[in-house]
């Protein structure tokens, strides 16, 4: 059983931690990301790690997965 899907992400940091870890980015995950994207305000650090996430995707680095 995968616990990770069962547990959901505190916070950004928390959730950019899972997607390394795994290699993949879920749908859960892209949710989550979007949800935090809607926020009215994002911190400095927020953004930033966002970044990583699209930049990791586009070299190849992380998966899309279903």
């Amino acid at each position: 059983m995968n616990t990770q899907s069962l547990i959901p992400p505190c916070n950004l940091s928390e959730l950019f931690f899972q997607i390394y870890w795994s290699g993949r980015l879920t749908q859960e995950h892209r949710q989550s990301l979007r949800a935090t994207l809607l926020k009215d305000s994002l911190s400095e650090e927020e953004q930033s790690s966002i970044n990583r996430l699209i930049y990791a995707v586009r070299r190849g680095w992380l998966k899309l997965a279903d």
